[in-house]
Order: structure tokens, then C-alpha cells, then sequence
């Protein structure tokens, strides 16, 4: 009846929907290759993206504002700062469940020395390559720690590449970008910030399909 509507159902959705089957299918066999059976790398897929949007509260500390507002007499006053208070949580999907699974795979499949070099070096990359931008968070090229984590693991233990390179780039990733940022995030002004949050969870995820591609 309306058959200039076919066009636009293929571009707005079936297109969307094929891209996001691959994605998933390909997030799936990522973490399948890295010794979880289908379901349970599906379960991790669904628990890491959903946990992209539960954050839990750690701590709070004051910021303060030393901006006092400019007026001609400015000399002849005081402006005592401003005092706000900023939340510092941990992000479950981006930070809670690839510790975790970081853990297992060191229990099981990773090597602990050659994964240890590795984190170091995408630690070192991360922190150096990550900006704290006030309004903007904690800022890191996406496919940084993937690749880095991945030349890193072929590198240093290519027999074990692939739990390598998700251990160094989860955890390297975590650290440099975040753990190590953590005395300059009152800069960003913002009353919420989440270790694991935003960008640094776009690159740890992408980590796992980097791992796929090793194995």
C-alpha cells in the first residue's frame, strides 16, 4: 500500500538491527574465545552493559570554587570560596565486572608475570594519553587500550595473547586512565564522577573484541 515506506524500513531499521546482531554475535564469540562457554560469555555481555548504567557511590569530598565574582572594588572585599561536595562512584559494567573477570582469567588463563608487563605498559600509555577535561570527564582515544593491550599481549605472550591482552587492556585501562586520575578529577567541577564511567567503558569493552581477534 505504501511501498515508498520499504526504502526507509531498510535504512532506519533492518540495517540498525543486522549491525547490532553483528556486534553482539561478535562481543559473544569474544568472550566465548577467551574461555566462557556461549551463554555465559552472553550473560557477560548483557551484565557488562547493563552495569554501563549503575554506578555505586564510594565517597564524597569537597571541591571548592575560588572564582569570586569581578566588580571594580573588588580589593575592598571578601569572597569566602565556595564549597560544593562531588560523589566519586565505581561503575559496575565498566569497572566492577572486568576486575572480576580479570581475576579469573589470572586464576586461570593468563600467565601472571607476562600479564603483569603487560598492564605496565598500557597503564603507562593510558595515563599518558588521558586529559580530565572540567565539563567533559576523563577523556581517552577509544582504541587506545585495545590496540595497545593486543600488541602488547602478541608481544609479550603470544601463547596466551588473548586472556593477556583483555587483563592488560581491562585493568591497564582502569588504572591509567582513572585510578591514577583520581587527584585531579575535583578539577572537573562535576558532582558525579564515575571510575569506569563513559569513555573508559567504550575502551574496555572493545578490549574483548580485540581479544577475539588474537585468537
Amino acid at each position: 500500500m505504501f511501498p515508498f515506506l520499504w526504502p526507509l524500513i531498510f535504512l532506519f531499521v533492518i540495517i540498525p538491527l543486522l549491525v547490532l546482531s553483528l556486534f553482539l554475535n561478535l562481543a559473544v564469540f569474544s568472550f566465548a574465545k577467551l574461555g566462557l562457554t556461549p551463554m555465559g560469555a552472553l550473560l557477560l555481555l548483557l551484565g557488562s552493559l547493563a552495569g554501563s548504567l549503575i554506578n555505586i557511590p564510594l565517597y564524597r569530598q569537597r571541591i571548592y570554587d575560588h572564582e569570586p565574582p569581578w566588580h571594580p572594588f573588588l580589593f575592598f572585599f571578601y569572597y569566602p570560596p565556595q564549597i560544593n561536595y562531588q560523589v566519586v562512584c565505581i561503575n559496575v559494567g565498566g569497572a566492577v565486572i572486568p576486575v572480576l573477570f580479570s581475576l579469573y582469567l589470572l586464576s586461570t588463563r593468563a600467565p601472571f608475570g607476562p600479564t603483569c608487563l603487560a598492564t605496565l605498559i598500557v597503564t603507562v600509555v593510558t595515563k599518558a594519553m588521558a586529559r580530565v577535561v572540567p565539563g567533559a570527564g576523563i577523556t581517552l582515544p577509544t582504541f587506545i587500550p585495545p590496540v595497545v593491550a593486543a600488541l602488547a599481549a602478541i608481544l609479550i605472550a603470544p601463547d596466551n595473547a588473548p586472556p593477556v591482552a583483555y587483563v592488560a587492556g581491562a585493568l591497564g585501562t582502569l588504572l591509567g586512565a582513572d585510578i591514577l586520575n583520581l587527584g585531579d578529577i575535583k578539577r572537573l567541577k562535576a558532582q558525579v564522577v564515575s571510575i569506569g564511567g563513559a569513555g573508559v567503558f567504550d575502551g574496555i569493552f572493545l578490549v574483548a573484541l580485540a581479544a577475539a581477534l588474537l585468537s
